[in-house]
């Protein structure tokens, strides 16, 4: 009596790269650098937050990710916490012209596995690719890691606690949408709003909505730069 052939896993996607940026020439020439310093069978872009996440629904996690901040459907680094929600065990590194080092220091405590300022030469992003591929975080020259002291690093931790749902929802009622209007645009019940929604302000360690929006507020360039004395 034979035995039916066991079944068979289905095979890794081969290496592949996301990138998300908005400005067209350079996500192209972000792509072709990608595949000159890199082994990728393929390189997707997307021009903003959403298109990304929509690009990793239901594909295995890229092998790098590469993450302009400055997106038009998000604002700082809350759009960086959610896309490493969604990419799970994928490294991102944030590719932006802003290069100062408070946004770098944010940008770390956040979870990006390195920081290039645009611009770099392709062999700044071979260095990155190979620091990030041995475990390393990579960050430019001149860099000075302020510590887990710095101003606002809690919040970014507590931000990154959020599902990418929660992280969504939060963005929603930062818009000023109410439980009916979020549970409309995510096509879900307003039940399950509210239980995302008392589920944020407890990751977060707040009372109201109101004082969430503060929490996510705190994540925006404008906070996370030093001001001006």
């Amino acid at each position: 009596m034979s035995s039916a052939a066991p079944s068979q896993a289905a095979a890794p996607e081969p290496d592949w790269a996301l990138v998300v940026d908005d400005h067209p020439l350079f996500c192209d020439a972000l792509e072709l650098t990608l595949r000159s310093v890199g082994a990728f069978t393929e390189v997707a872009t997307a021009d903003h937050l959403e298109a990304a996440l929509d690009i990793l629904d239901g594909r295995d996690p890229p092998t790098i990710v590469i993450l302009d901040l400055n997106l038009p459907d998000v604002s700082g680094l809350d759009g960086l916490i959610r896309l490493r929600t969604k990419a799970k065990s994928s490294p991102v590194i944030v590719v932006s012209s802003m290069a100062e080092n408070a946004i770098i220091a944010g940008a770390l405590k956040a979870g990006a596995a390195g920081f290039v300022p645009k611009h770099s030469p392709r062999s700044v992003f071979r260095a990155a690719l190979d620091a990030i591929a041995a475990g390393n975080r990579y960050t430019p020259a001149g860099f000075i890691d302020p510590g887990e002291t710095s101003e606002g690093g809690d919040t970014l931790t507590r931000l990154a606690s959020l599902t990418n749902q929660q992280g969504r929802i939060l963005q929603l009622i930062c818009e000023g949408k109410l439980n009916k209007q979020i549970a409309y645009d995510l096509s879900i019940a307003e039940t399950t709003v509210k239980a995302h929604v008392t589920a944020i302000m407890r990751k977060l360690g707040v009372q109201s909505r109101t004082q969430a929006v503060l929490v996510a507020n705190e994540a925006r360039f404008a906070n996370v730069l030093p001001r001006p004395e």
